[in-house]
């Protein structure tokens, strides 16, 4: 590593950022690699959702740290941690929904020979999306002063393992009142990201949870059935696109001098900005023209379809990506299982045959879930870095991140090869596969056409309305598509916390609602991994 990709630590001295491929650290990131791939495939199959394990890697670490073995002192560093934990979450999120969900499509659609096909396809394409998440990080589109929650909570839990104090016991408690809450079925991790995010963005999440949950007692009539939220999400979703474009396109700002006497960091990745988005957009259009020859599409579709299937194809993934990633930024969540439904019921009514739809879907799938991730673990990183005092040294982390991230991607990919058919032969198929394919056969009437055109222009106005920095029509979607009414009642009242006490305590009271904060994110997702992954758990 370059010596001057550093940073200063407390005592004054130059601190390098250690390497993912130290044979210590390799060792270590391919072992939670196979850890992390294995959990997220049999909790998908399982229970239908994936868990964020990235505080799991981070915990690996520490107590490894904790041996008392000359070997074992090297893990102390919380930019080791923040390794642990990238590695971690990028194999579980990487093996469950960007590889086994996707080709489980088109095995459930008795299209065994198109399967290969698929994983080669949406293989690369989760390589596409870590890459293009790491480019994107800290410009006006995807940046680092974003609430990314869960990024947070991580950054936390590290810095008060590894500092103690008064930090330390107001993380352990946010963590022990996150689990309770947990416990008793009560979503501390809303609560807690409500204590973060952009107030407004998370107001209309909060709304949307509430109106999709209390739907059928106050309109007598499921919005879901009705496909309201998939009309809102298109209309905003196509306005986002469209807000990014233009974030593109604006004069790039002036820059400024951080500490270390370098140019900041995103006046420079602004410039690279549009660069990295077409590379991504001709990237994704690749593996659409490999996917429809490889598959055999081409045979059963004109020429004109076939170059209408590419197009939309590279379009639904790019355009997923993108809604997931913001809805991740601000809230925590990312629709990624409903926003694919919308592009595939898009790619129903344009008229594309049965195996076209089944490669569609499980490609648009592929794409977001790995990408969020990514900026979970970058913005933990960031923070743990001196959220970008220190340039060269964010850098050399950021792309440490990276290595982490790929070798975890490289590994979840044969783990899923050698796996996959023994789970699929014995019925364990993630569920929401299932839905895919049902509304593939089911096909799409005109009352769903009609439902999803007028809604998608309310979502189109809030989206417009709210302008790119609030997302509020993507986040009034994302709420509308997730049936969990608890979790509004969690936004409205964190809200209402947040706000009475930065009244009360000022700026001052900011930090330790977010240590709090942090605290019942991390309380909520080690006890739902644990309940999931022990026996008698109880999800």
């Amino acid at each position: 590593m370059s010596q001057t990709a550093h940073a200063e630590t407390p005592s004054g001295e130059l601190e390098t950022h250690p390497r993912a491929f130290a044979p210590a650290t390799l060792l270590m990131l391919l072992l939670l690699s196979v850890f992390g791939a294995i959990i997220g495939v049999q909790l998908l199959t399982t229970l239908g959702v994936t868990p964020n394990t990235a505080i799991i890697g981070a915990m690996a670490a520490m107590i490894i740290a904790r041996i008392p073995l000359q070997c074992c002192v090297r893990f102390r560093s919380i930019h080791i941690q923040n390794l642990a934990q990238s590695a971690t979450s990028a194999a579980t999120f990487g093996a469950a929904n960007s590889l086994l969900l996707p080709i489980a499509i088109p095995w459930l659609f008795g299209r065994q020979e198109m399967v290969m096909p698929m994983f080669i396809g949406v293989a690369l394409a989760m390589l596409l999306d870590g890459w293009l998440l790491y480019r994107l990080f800290n410009t006006r589109v995807f940046p680092a002063e974003g609430a990314w929650p869960p990024g947070i909570a991580a950054a936390e839990s590290i810095k008060a393992g590894d500092q103690g104090g008064k930090q330390a016991v107001l993380l352990s408690v946010g963590i022990v009142i996150g689990a309770i809450g947990s416990w008793f079925k009560f979503p501390m991790a809303a609560l807690g990201t409500a204590f973060i995010g952009n107030i407004w963005a998370l107001g209309m999440l909060g709304v949307g949870f509430l109106l999709r949950g209390y739907s059928p007692s106050l309109f007598n009539s499921d919005l879901n059935k009705l496909y309201i939220p998939h009309g809102v999400m298109a209309g905003a979703g196509v306005i986002a696109l469209l807000q990014i474009i233009k974030l593109i396109r604006q004069r790039k700002a002036p820059s400024v001098v951080a500490d270390d006497g370098e140019a900041s960091l995103p006046a420079a990745q602004n410039e690279q900005m549009g660069k990295t988005l077409r590379f991504g957009a001709l990237g994704f259009m690749a593996i659409a023209v490999l996917i429809a020859l490889s598959s055999g599409l081409y045979a059963h579709l004109s020429l004109p379809w076939l170059l209408a299937f590419v197009l939309y194809a590279a379009f639904a993934a790019f355009l997923h990506e993108m809604i997931v990633g913001l809805a991740a930024m601000h809230s925590g969540w990312f629709p990624a299982f409903a926003v694919a439904l919308i592009t595939l019921l898009i790619g129903i009514l344009i008229g594309f045959p049965a195996d076209a739809l089944a490669m569609l879907c499980g490609f648009s799938a592929a794409t977001g879930p790995a990408f969020a991730d990514m900026g979970y673990d970058l913005k933990a990183g960031w923070i743990l870095r001196g959220k970008g005092c220190h340039s060269r040294f964010e850098l050399e982390g950021r792309r440490q991140q990276l290595f982490a991230a790929m070798l975890a991607f490289v590994v979840a990919i044969p783990v899923v090869l050698l796996i996959f058919r023994d789970y699929f032969s014995q019925g364990l198929i993630p569920p929401v596969a299932k839905v895919y394919v049902a509304a593939i056969n089911a096909g799409v009437s005109l009352e769903i056409a009609k439902s999803l055109l007028i809604w998608a222009i309310p979502g189109a106005i809030i989206q417009l309305l709210g302008g790119p920095g609030r997302q509020m029509g993507v986040m009034l979607a994302t709420g509308l598509l997730i049936n969990n009414p608890l979790a509004g009642w969690a936004m409205i009242i964190g809200i209402v916390i947040r706000t009475a006490a930065l009244r009360i305590g000022g700026v001052a009271a900011r930090n330790k609602i977010e240590v709090l904060a942090a605290g019942l994110i991390a309380g909520d997702a080690l006890f739902s991994f644990f309940s999931s992954v022990l026996p008698g758990g109880k999800k």
